[in-house]
C-alpha cells in the first residue's frame, strides 16, 4: 500500500507539473524560441571567430636563405590574422556607407530577406495544396495553384535579381581593389613620389615571384569569394532562424530543442572532420602561379632557347612544376572525396532522419492548445512541417558549407594581403631579398644597414656611394665622380662590375646605402637600353612613349615635327611604309634591331631631356650614323653618359670612369686622341705577341735542322 501511494503522489506531482507548463506553454515556447534566435547568432560567430593558426600554417620569415624560403607554405587560417587582413581589404573594397558597394550590399539583403518570406509562404501553399487533394477538393486545388503560378513571378525575379547583384558586387570589389592596387604598383597621378613599384617588386624583394597572377586572377576570385560569402554566411543564418521559428510554432519548441542538440552534436563531429581547405587554396593558387611564370618565361626567352637547343630542359621544368600542381590538386581531390561522403551523410541523410521524427510529433502526441486535425489538416502540417524542416536542414547545411567557404576565402584573403603588405613594405624601402654568403661579413653588412642621401641638383655627382646589387653583393665600396651638364661621360668596365648599377640608383630605382647622390629629377633622365623597349600601340607611340597623342599636341608638337625626329635618324620612310602615324604593330616584331635602336634615338630626340643614359644604344646601327646622332644630341644640349666597347665614340666624350672589375675605378678626363693612340698601340703589340709562339716554333725548327747539318 505505501508503495502504491508513493506512485500515486508522484502522479499527482506530474501531472500538477503538466497543467502548470501546459497553462505556461505560450511563455515558455516563446522564450525557447527567443533563446534559439540567440544561440544560433552566438553559435554562428563562435564558429567564424578568430581562432589560433596551426604551428604547420605558421610561416616563417626569410632571412637570406634562398631556396628554403621558397618551400615556405603560407599562413592560412581562419584567425585574428585573417579577420585583420580582411578588414583591412573591405575598407577598400567598401569605403565608404554611401558608396555604389553599400547601395548594392542593401539590396542584396534586401533580396535574401524577401526571397526567405517567399519560401515561407510557399511551404505552407504546398501543404494546402496536399491537403486539398486528401480532402478531394477541386476549388480550393484550382485555387491554390492560382496562388502557386501567382507566387511564381516575384520568385523568379527575385532569384534573377539576387545573381546579378552579387555579380555585380563582386565586380565593384574587383574594381574597387584592382585601382587600390594598380595605384601602389604603377604609381598615381596625385602621388608625387615615383617609387616604382612594379620594379622593386619584381628586382628587389623575394615574396611576390608572379605579380601579374595576383592582380588578375586572384583579385578576381577574391572577389567573387567575397560577394558570395556574404550571401552563404547571412541567407542561411536567417534561413535557420526564421524557418525554425516557424516550424516551432507547429510542431513546438521542445522538438526545436531536441532538433538543436542532435544537429549540434553531429556538426561538431562534422567540424573536426573538415580538412584545413583554406590552406589548399592558397598553395593552389601558389602552384598554379609558377606553373604559369615558368611558361611565361619560356615564351619571353623563346628565340635563347631555340638557339641553345634547351627544349628538353624547359620541358623539364614545366612538367616539374605542373607535376607538383597535379599531386596537389589530387591530395585535394581525395580530401574532398571523402569529406564529401561524411558531409552528405550527416547534413542529408542524418538530418533528414532527426526532421521526419520532429515531423511526426503532432501525429503521435496531443499538444496542449493544438485542436485534433483530420486527415488532410494532419496531412497539411505534415507537408508544411516537412518542407520547413528540408529548408531548414539546408539553409544550416549551407552554414556547415559556409565554414568551408570562409577558410578558401582565408587563402585568397593570404594572397592578396600579401601582395598589398609587399607593396607597403617596398614603398618604405624595406626589402626581403635572399642575400649572397659575403653579405654576412661584418664589414659588408654595416654597409647594407646604411642608408644614404639623395637630394635634387642640376648636376650629377656621387660622392663616397658604395654600388650595392640588391642581393647584397658590394661591386665598388665607395665611389665618387661628378659630370656637369655638356660633360659627356664614357662608362667602361668588364662585364659585373657596376656599370649599369650606376644608372639604376640614379634612376631611383636601387637604393643608395650611403654618402650622397646629387642628380636631377628622374623624368630628366631618359634609358636607351641595347634592346630598347617598344610599347603596345601605334608608331606614333612609340616615339613619345610614355607620352600620350593628347599630351603631344599639348607641348605643341605635330606629326610633322615627329617626321623631321625621324628624319634625323634616317628613318622618316617608315611612316609610309607601315601605313601612317596610326598603324599598329607588334614593333619588337616589325622591326630590325637597328631599326628599333633608331626608334628610341628618335624618342630621346622628341623629349630632349637633361641627361640621356645610353647602354650600347649603338652597337647596332652603322658608324657614321652613331656618330651622327651623337652629335645632334650634343647639339640639343644633352649631356650623354654612355657605356660603349666603340673606340669611335670615344671622341665625343670629355669624361671617363673606367672600372676595373676587382672593386676599384679611375675619373678622370679622357683625350680620346691620346687614348686612341695608345689602344692602337696596345693591338698592335697583341698580334705581336701573338706571332711570338709560331716565331719560337719556327726557330726550333730552323736550330734543330742547323744542328743536322753540322752532324753531317
Amino acid at each position: 500500500m505505501a508503495v502504491q501511494s508513493r506512485l500515486r503522489l508522484k502522479r499527482e506531482h506530474l501531472s500538477l507539473l503538466a497543467s502548470i507548463y501546459a497553462r505556461h506553454r505560450p511563455l515558455v515556447q516563446r522564450g525557447i524560441t527567443v533563446s534559439f534566435v540567440f544561440y544560433v547568432i552566438a553559435s554562428t560567430y563562435r564558429g567564424f571567430s578568430a581562432r589560433p593558426a596551426s604551428s604547420s600554417s605558421s610561416s616563417s620569415k626569410r632571412k637570406g636563405k634562398g631556396k628554403e624560403a621558397d618551400d615556405t607554405k603560407p599562413r592560412v587560417a581562419v584567425d585574428a590574422l585573417f579577420y585583420q587582413r580582411l578588414s583591412r581589404i573591405l575598407r577598400i573594397v567598401i569605403p565608404s556607407i554611401r558608396s555604389k558597394e553599400a547601395l548594392l550590399l542593401v539590396m542584396h539583403s534586401s533580396l535574401l530577406i524577401f526571397r526567405t518570406v517567399i519560401s515561407l509562404y510557399v511551404a505552407a501553399l504546398d501543404g494546402k495544396i496536399v491537403a486539398s487533394l486528401v480532402r478531394a477538393q477541386p476549388v480550393p486545388f484550382l485555387l491554390n495553384i492560382l496562388r502557386w503560378l501567382l507566387v511564381a513571378v516575384p520568385a523568379t525575379w527575385t532569384n534573377s535579381w539576387l545573381s546579378y547583384v552579387q555579380n555585380k558586387l563582386a565586380l565593384a570589389y574587383r574594381t574597387r581593389l584592382t585601382q587600390e592596387v594598380m595605384k601602389q604598383y604603377l604609381g598615381d597621378d596625385a602621388d608625387p613620389q615615383d617609387l616604382k613599384t612594379f620594379y622593386k617588386l619584381a628586382n628587389l624583394d623575394d615574396r611576390i615571384k608572379n605579380p601579374d597572377q595576383m592582380i588578375t586572377h586572384d583579385i578576381q576570385r577574391f572577389s567573387t569569394h567575397l560577394a558570395a560569402i556574404y550571401a552563404n554566411v547571412a541567407k542561411p543564418v536567417l534561413d535557420v532562424i526564421l524557418y525554425n521559428y516557424q516550424l516551432s510554432q507547429n510542431v513546438g519548441a521542445e522538438g526545436l530543442v531536441l532538433l538543436t542538440v542532435l544537429v549540434q552534436a553531429s556538426a561538431a563531429l562534422l567540424r573536426a572532420l573538415t580538412p584545413a581547405f583554406g590552406q589548399y587554396t592558397a598553395l593552389s593558387a601558389q602552384l598554379s602561379g609558377n606553373l604559369r611564370h615558368t611558361h611565361s618565361r619560356l615564351a619571353e626567352f623563346a628565340e635563347e632557347v631555340a638557339f641553345f637547343g634547351g627544349e628538353e630542359t624547359e620541358k623539364m621544368l614545366v612538367e616539374r612544376e605542373y607535376a607538383g600542381l597535379v599531386k596537389h590538386e589530387n591530395y585535394v581531390l581525395a580530401k574532398r572525396w571523402w569529406h564529401g561522403c561524411v558531409e552528405e551523410g550527416i547534413v542529408k541523410w542524418l538530418w533528414g532522419s532527426f526532421g521526419l521524427c520532429i515531423c511526426a510529433i503532432p501525429v503521435f502526441f496531443k499538444l496542449p492548445g493544438v485542436a485534433a486535425l483530420d486527415m488532410g489538416g494532419r496531412t497539411e502540417g505534415f507537408v508544411t512541417n516537412r518542407r520547413l524542416l528540408l529548408s531548414a536542414s539546408d539553409a544550416f547545411g549551407r552554414v556547415m558549407y559556409s565554414y568551408k567557404d570562409l577558410s578558401e576565402l582565408a587563402g585568397y584573403t593570404t594572397r592578396v594581403a600579401t601582395l598589398l603588405e609587399t607593396m607597403a613594405d617596398v614603398r618604405k624601402g624595406k626589402f626581403d631579398k635572399a642575400l649572397v654568403s659575403s653579405a654576412s661579413i661584418e664589414e659588408n653588412a654595416k654597409i647594407l644597414r646604411g642608408r644614404g642621401m639623395v637630394l635634387e641638383s642640376e648636376e650629377i655627382q656621387f660622392e663616397n656611394v658604395p654600388i650595392v646589387t640588391p642581393n647584397g653583393d658590394i661591386l665598388v665600396r665607395s665611389l665618387s665622380f661628378y659630370v656637369k651638364p655638356g660633360q659627356h661621360l664614357l662608362i667602361v668596365g668588364p662585364n659585373g662590375c657596376g656599370k649599369s648599377s650606376l644608372f639604376r640608383i640614379l634612376g631611383g630605382l636601387w637604393p643608395v646605402y650611403g654618402g650622397v647622390v646629387r642628380k636631377p629629377p628622374a623624368s630628366q633622365f631618359i634609358l636607351i637600353p641595347q634592346r630598347p623597349y617598344l610599347s603596345l600601340g601605334t608608331l606614333r607611340d612609340q616615339v613619345i612613349y610614355p607620352h600620350s597623342k593628347e599630351d603631344m599636341e599639348a607641348r605643341g608638337i605635330t606629326d610633322d615635327d615627329l617626321r623631321a625626329v625621324l628624319e634625323v635618324v634616317q628613318m622618316e620612310n617608315i611612316v609610309e611604309r607601315e601605313g601612317g602615324w596610326d598603324a599598329a604593330r607588334e614593333w619588337r616584331e616589325a622591326l630590325s634591331g637597328g631599326d628599333q635602336q633608331k626608334i628610341a634615338w628618335a624618342r630621346l630626340f622628341y623629349h630632349q631631356p637633361k641627361y640621356a643614359v645610353l647602354d650600347e644604344a649603338t652597337s647596332l646601327v652603322p658608324p657614321d650614323m652613331e656618330g651622327m646622332m651623337m652629335e645632334y644630341a650634343t647639339r640639343l644640349g644633352i649631356t650623354l653618359l654612355t657605356v660603349s666597347h666603340r673606340p669611335s665614340l670615344w671622341k665625343y666624350h670629355s669624361m671617363i670612369l673606367q672600372y676595373d672589375g676587382q672593386g676599384g675605378y679611375v675619373f678622370t678626363k679622357l683625350d680620346a686622341e691620346k687614348r686612341l693612340a695608345l689602344q692602337q698601340e696596345k693591338e698592335a703589340l697583341d698580334i705581336k705577341l701573338l706571332e711570338v709562339p709560331k716565331m719560337k716554333a719556327r726557330l726550333a725548327e730552323l736550330q734543330e735542322i742547323a744542328g743536322e747539318r753540322s752532324r753531317v
